[in-house]
């Protein structure tokens, strides 16, 4: 299908909750605690934007412009701004089968490629202090490619790179999130590999890449960002899951993670080994914070690890109930946020994995449905999505788990990521 190459940026419309028409109803429940600060935008005091984050054409305002964008079955793109509760159609995409996010871009995979939706909100890490900016959302177009797509990205949606291992053709790619943040796309590398379910992990002005020994993958190879070798490898069984953290990029293996970052200019990987005694298990996926150094991975329904990337330490946990998802918060209160297969939000210690607070069944019919519920956490909430209840929770996990709003929507919201962030 060439229409789906080209990109598609309509003018978004920007409505009020109340004016919404039957997209996004907003019901408000204990609501106290919530930000209430004036989102309104100031000039850049760097227009240029040099060592800011600042991009041509984006404002820089006060606070964290943080929101929901959420995609439905059918592939339509909705934004809701959680400082003011309006909400953008951003427009419509092939139907996904699965989405990742880097906290400002969507990630959508529809089987034949990668579509990339650009939320216009981010926030650009200084390390001592924050930067935050608007501009406006678009759909910035395709990226072709063969079977399920794997998608790796680091915590600045304005540097570095975008990795893309396609599981079909067994393209590895590497795209430039700088060209992104101006509205191109262009592919750093790309080349063949055989087909497998592999990894393309950005890492600095590195990328690491799952590679195949027989039709097994035992090996993570790493490739300067235009594609050339270094002559650096690691062995890995069966590579799965990767997270960045502010430590560096993290990757599952069967018998613990990799860790690589990069220092003065030279690519650093560590193995760091599951404790003595724990199950070999290759962790599908890591939650975590946005750039905390602590992620969390279940290695199976009440096999809690968390991986400290700080201290090169795992902490092996058992959950008090079968879970499917496990996300590290990694605050000074020691939570971390589990949902249940009955459809509870729990708030856990991470020192031991008992229970601190809970929810009521909040997602029993999406995960009956085969309807994945996400579970996010930030510095203050947690989000929650009820893609068969067509809902969106609000939980303020440190006060045992109070659900602090409530979003009902029209239509599934089948993927949900926080943006702004």
């Amino acid at each position: 299908m060439s229409t789906r190459h080209t990109p598609v940026t309509p003018r978004a419309a920007r409505m009020t909750a109340g004016a919404v028409l039957g997209i996004l109803t907003v019901s408000l429940a204990a609501c106290a605690g919530q930000p209430t600060a004036d989102p309104s935008a100031s000039p850049s005091a760097d227009a240029t934007g040099a060592g800011h984050g600042a991009i041509a054409g984006a404002e820089e305002v006060a606070e964290p412009p943080l929101g929901l964008t959420t995609i439905d079955p059918d592939g339509q793109v909705t934004h809701l701004d959680l400082l003011d509760e309006s909400v953008t159609e951003i427009g419509a995409i092939s139907a996904p089968s699965a989405v990742a996010t880097d906290g400002r871009y969507l990630f959508a995979d529809n089987g034949d490629g990668i579509e990339i939706i650009d939320s216009g909100v981010w926030t650009w890490d200084h390390v001592d202090h924050l930067h935050y900016y608007r501009a406006e959302p678009t759909l910035l177009g395709a990226v072709d490619g063969e079977g399920a797509a794997t998608i790796a990205t680091t915590n600045s949606s304005t540097t570095g790179g975008t990795g893309i291992s396609f599981a079909g053709s067994g393209d590895a790619v590497l795209l430039d999130t700088e060209a992104l943040s101006k509205g191109e796309i262009r592919e750093l590398f790309r080349f063949e590999r055989e087909p497998h379910e592999g990894l393309v992990v950005p890492v600095g002005s590195f990328a690491l890449v799952s590679d195949t020994d027989d039709g097994a993958v035992t090996t993570i190879a790493a490739y300067a960002s235009d594609g050339e070798e270094t002559g650096i490898e690691h062995p890995c069984t069966d590579p799965a899951g990767t997270v960045t953290t502010r430590v560096g990029a993290v990757i599952g293996c069967d018998d613990g993670a990799l860790l690589a970052h990069v220092d003065g200019g030279e690519l650093s990987i560590e193995r760091i080994p599951f404790p003595d005694g724990a199950a070999p298990s290759a962790i599908s996926a890591f939650h975590n914070r946005e750039g905390r150094p602590t992620v969390a991975a279940l290695a199976g329904p009440t096999d809690i690890r968390l991986l400290d990337t700080r201290e090169r330490a795992w902490t092996l946990l058992t959950a008090p109930v079968p879970l499917v998802q496990v996300t590290a918060v990694d605050d000074e209160g020691g939570h971390l946020l589990a949902l249940a297969q009955d459809g509870r939000m729990l708030v856990l210690s991470a020192d031991d994995g008992s229970l601190l607070a809970e929810t009521a069944p909040l997602v029993s019919e999406s995960l009956a449905d085969g309807a994945p519920p996400t579970l996010i956490a930030d510095q203050h909430r947690a989000y929650l999505s009820a893609p068969a209840e067509r809902r969106l929770y609000e939980i303020d996990y440190a006060d045992g788990a109070r659900i602090a709003r409530t979003f009902d929507t029209a239509t599934e919201p089948a993927f949900v990521a926080e943006t702004g962030r």
